[in-house]
């Protein structure tokens, strides 16, 4: 999807707060807000052609992305192996992505209440029951889509094999 104006990336990476002021005009502007999350930790061509996939939702991509301390209470003691600074510069870069928050709580659920996003997507692992924020979404009438994965791609793989273990 074909943006009209380039932001920097100190004006894509904001805090909650900013965000949800940033969401209130683009409602009052009619755009479609979709919303994603995840850890980003190593790109690859998975995540560039999800986020894509994401924002051709939509008019505005929002990612949130756990702060470094989520990521290893999800992944583990070794993850993130990029720190949030790195992760958020390289989502913010991405030219259809339009804002990106950290957010340190288990879950993004106060993110995906603050936005209230026309459209929460996820990864291909998920289905409507495991997706936080889904009956949120539903019930301010906004829809959920489950994008499918690029197949071959995953960062734990390319931790393995980093670490010569495949």
């Amino acid at each position: 999807m074909a943006k009209d104006s380039k932001q920097t990336l100190g004006q894509k990476i904001v805090s909650k707060d900013t965000l949800i002021d940033k969401a209130r005009i683009w409602k009052a502007e009619g755009k479609k807000i979709v919303f994603t999350n995840g850890c980003f930790d190593i790109i690859h061509p998975g995540h560039i052609t999800y986020l894509g996939e994401a924002a051709d939702l939509g008019d505005i991509l929002v990612v949130g992305l756990n702060t470094d301390n989520s990521v290893c209470k999800l992944k583990g003691e070794n993850r993130p192996i990029n720190n949030e600074f790195s992760r958020t510069q390289l989502i913010a870069s991405m030219f259809f992505v339009d804002a990106v928050v950290l957010f340190s709580e288990d879950t993004p659920l106060n993110l995906i209440n603050a936005v209230q996003p026309d459209v929460l997507v996820k990864g291909g692992d998920y289905n409507l029951d495991n997706i936080v924020g889904a009956k949120e979404t539903i019930a301010n009438g906004g829809e959920v889509k489950v994008l499918n994965f690029l197949p071959g791609y995953s960062s734990t793989s390319i931790i393995e094999k980093i670490k010569g273990s495949q």
